[in-house]
């Protein structure tokens, strides 16, 4: 009997275990019916009570499992359930935890919706777990760029500037200032500063959620977590007593850009001296400093001067009216964004920045250095007067001739009565400068004696220079305000005054305007790019359709036989071909298949998705008489978008594919060759993929510069500080947007041939090789910068590192730098 009992006693343990067994296989055959239907929300609830039921089938189910809910999250994703989609992430990490591959997919949905600081948390603790882990590895990159900006390390690696704010504070924590609060402390570098300095109370506030959290581990590291208090909030929502108990002394910041305002200063120093500092010292008033606030930096000059740049210019200035053959008519007027803020509602940086003493070819100043404005940040009326503040006229005479291309400014930011820091192009400065180009002129070349006429005014955050113009010497008038109404005494007069005035253009509501990107601008001014992809079409065209001469074919009519029409109409046997079809997906701004348009009987697709620029293009193709349906946009005929490379009729294939390979900022494209696989199933037989390979190139040097811009170097240049080991785990080692002309470095090496991407025979690829390069000069490696030989066919090929190129170059940046002999052979 006791046996028996026993039985008795595991009999329903025994059925609920049968059970769930029978349960779980079930439910497996169910997921596996219903992925098979593509059913992938109900196939994956049935691996979730799988995976509740039985943990033990974890392993075995995984893969399975995370290609479910990979597909789940892309139908709820379409479907905009976006509270659903991240739902079944959580639960999915609940179940895997320490999946990496789970983790990095959820890290590319929180990408893609804008929640960049969520989205490295998750890439960063992919690479933790699985540090060969390429894609998520590839992420995280490219978020570090956008969380912590390249700047922080040029920054912090600057030893001067570093000092020169110690001392500054310093001075102000002696005099009696011993609360202090840190605007936009970044690692918290000024905090520390402060507290070595004596501060009594030190308070830090950060928006950024990864900075401050950097700013954490920092103060931590260096033990003064307890003594400085980081508050993950943006200045403006600070509130006394619930974040700080009390209005402060000091009040230090750096939240400045190479515009001076672009970050914010002037809205968050009003804020603060009307809810945070101690009401400021008066003038000669004889009372302590503890009673009263002072703000560092002090004071600031803004220095401007006008400058001949040719770099400038190309990126900012369509210099062309014709294009390969293809005419670009007066009626279309293309501006960067920078001239575009001035008739937009939308808030637009008026500027963009440069180091000047970097850039290529350099600049010729035209005037003298002038002094735009001044602001004192302990002066809270000013501060507030400089957005009520009505837009005023500068005007400075050319003293050397050139071509006006742009207004650079810098400024001197007084720190207190001792201490100052310069962002002169003159000085060794991680500053940029920030640029105003010229742009709207019918005429840019100035000579000695006239002068540039600019109205300045301080708006939504930013300092604006703009109707930059210029009056002639022979003119005689002041030029400065171009609304005045000219007072001339005859009709002569009033003609030579205005042929001598050279002004903004003002839109006549008959022309078009197109605003491009400064890349999109600089690739319509690169010549050779347009003339080679010309030659290299022409060829495929040619070889696909033998009996027809393509000079014949060019609708200019400047072909040997004139244009198509007139060609086909001289035999009444000619049979008008079936035209040939090519598809333009490269990005941006793209007249390719205009310039395929004029090689003969084409159906040319262009994948610019803007209205604008569709706008722009349907103008062009017209004034150069193309039919209306030579040209059309691809993205208008596609049921999904996200589905671009299809055939462009269900019973056509493509003659030429035009993929972008190289991204503007030196990096290849991601998933190019996914792209080139599908290509080449678009094409038939004789069609090419453009570029049809690309060969890597690089070469050995030693650069300082680039380990400054790329990683803290220890507790040097942050004056015994330890910060390097928590910034610098958002380091990349691709640093990109290099121009190698400038960059500061010394060749150790021959340049040498790295890797061959071919699009249209992947056979010829190797995922890796051994590269043997021949040292020229002994020294350290430090970089291997790299760029591209991009061959359109034997004939045609692009080099991203020439003088007209629009690609910047990109250089890898070692971790330990390689000691190196001169003639010896350095395999890579």
């Amino acid at each position: 009997m006791p046996n028996s009992n026993a039985k008795l006693r595991r009999s329903p343990r025994s059925g609920q275990e049968a059970g769930r067994r029978e349960l779980v296989s079930r439910s497996l055959q169910s997921a596996e019916h219903c992925l098979e239907d593509q059913d992938y929300g109900t196939a994956y609830a049935h691996y979730l009570l799988v995976l509740n039921l039985a943990p033990e089938l974890k392993t075995s189910v995984k893969e399975t499992f995370q290609f479910t809910l990979f597909k789940w999250a892309e139908e709820l994703d379409s479907l905009a359930r976006i509270q659903d989609l991240f739902n079944c992430y959580e639960q999915a990490l609940e179940l895997y935890p320490n999946d990496e591959v789970i983790c990095n997919s959820m890290g590319e949905h929180l990408f893609r919706m804008g929640f960049r600081d969520e989205a490295a948390g998750y890439f960063h603790k992919a690479v933790k777990l699985n540090p060969d882990f390429a894609d998520a590895k590839e992420n995280f990159y490219r978020v570090a760029n956008w969380l912590v900006e390249r700047w922080h390390f040029i920054m912090l690696n600057d030893a001067k500037r570093n000092l020169t704010y110690l001392k500054a504070i310093e001075n102000a924590v002696c005099s009696g200032c011993k609360s202090v609060l840190d605007i936009g402390t970044g690692t918290g570098i000024l905090s520390m500063f402060a507290k070595k300095a004596g501060a009594s109370s030190v308070y830090a506030c950060e928006l950024s959620k990864t900075m401050y959290e950097l700013a954490c581990d920092v103060v931590a590291a260096n033990n003064m977590e307890r003594e400085i208090k980081l508050l993950h909030l943006k200045s403006l929502d600070i509130e006394i007593p619930k974040h700080i108990p009390e209005r402060v002394s000091l009040v230090v910041t750096e939240t400045v850009d190479a515009g001076l305002f672009g970050e914010g200063i002037v809205e968050s120093l009003i804020h603060a001296w009307e809810h945070l500092l101690l009401q400021p010292k008066a003038k000669n008033q004889d009372v302590s400093t503890e009673d009263h606030g002072r703000v560092i930096p002090a004071s600031a000059t803004i220095f401007g001067m006008a400058v001949e740049c040719k770099e400038i210019r190309r990126h900012h200035r369509v210099e062309t009216q014709e294009v390969a053959g293809v005419h670009l008519p007066n009626s279309v007027q293309f501006f960067s964004p920078t001239y575009a803020f001035a008739g937009s509602e939308e808030t637009v940086e008026p500027y963009t920045t440069e180091k000047l003493s970097r850039i290529p070819g350099g600049y010729i100043p035209l005037t003298e250095p002038f002094q735009v404005m001044t602001v004192d940040f302990n002066n809270l009326q000013e501060l507030k007067s400089l957005a009520d503040r009505k837009p005023w006229k500068l005007n400075q005479p050319v003293t050397e001739g050139g071509m006006l291309d742009a207004v650079v400014v810098w400024f001197v930011l007084q720190l207190d009565d001792e201490h100052a820091l310069s962002t002169s192009p003159s000085e060794e400065t991680c500053w940029e400068q920030a640029v105003y180009p010229v742009q709207g002129l019918s005429d840019y070349s100035v000579k000695a004696g006239d002068t540039v006429v600019m109205e300045v005014c301080c708006q939504d955050c930013y300092l604006k220079i703009q109707k930059i113009s210029f009056s002639t010497s022979e003119c005689g008038m002041d030029c400065s305000d171009g609304d005045d109404t000219l007072s001339l005494g005859n009709e002569a007069e009033l003609c030579n005054a205005l042929a001598g005035l050279q002004t903004t253009s003002k839109q006549d509501g008959k022309g078009q305007v197109c605003v491009l990107e400064s890349t999109e601008i600089a690739l319509l001014n690169n010549a050779p790019y347009h003339r080679c992809f010309k030659a290299a079409m022409a060829k495929v065209l040619s070889s696909l359709n033998p009996s027809k001469d393509l000079q014949s074919m060019d609708v200019d009519g400047h072909g040997s036989g004139g244009n198509l029409q007139e060609g086909q109409s001289k035999s009444s046997v000619d049979v008008v071909p079936d035209p040939l079809y090519i598809l333009d997906v490269s990005e941006g701004f793209s007249i390719l298949p205009i310039i395929a348009g004029k090689l003969g009987p084409v159906k040319a697709y262009s994948s610019i998705e803007k209205e604008q620029h569709q706008a722009v293009l349907n103008i062009i193709s017209e004034a150069n008489h193309f039919p209306k349906e030579t040209l059309e946009f691809w993205l208008s005929h596609l049921e999904d978008e996200n589905v671009v490379l299809q055939r462009p009729k269900s019973d056509k294939l493509w003659s030429i594919i035009i993929l972008d390979v190289i991204e503007t900022s030196g990096l290849i494209q991601q998933e190019v060759m996914e792209k080139a696989a599908i290509s080449r199933c678009l094409l038939h037989s004789g069609g090419k993929i453009f570029p049809q390979y690309v060969l890597v190139y690089g070469m050995l040097v030693e650069s300082q510069s680039l380990l400054l811009e790329s990683a803290v170097q220890g507790t040097e240049p942050t004056l015994g500080f330890n910060i390097a080991p928590f910034i610098n785990q958002f380091k990349v080692p691709v640093r990109v947007y290099l121009d190698l002309s400038t960059l500061p470095c010394v060749p150790l090496s021959k340049p040498a041939e790295l890797l061959r991407l071919d699009l249209m025979n992947p056979l010829l690829n190797s995922s890796s090789r051994e590269v043997k390069v021949q040292i020229c000069k002994s020294g350290q490696v430090t970089a291997i910068p790299f760029w591209y030989h991009i061959h359109l066919d034997e004939e045609h090929s692009l080099n991203t590192s020439d003088e007209f190129s629009h690609w910047k170059q990109a250089a890898v940046v070692l971790d330990k730098p390689i000691q190196v002999q001169g003639s010896q052979i350095h395999p890579l």
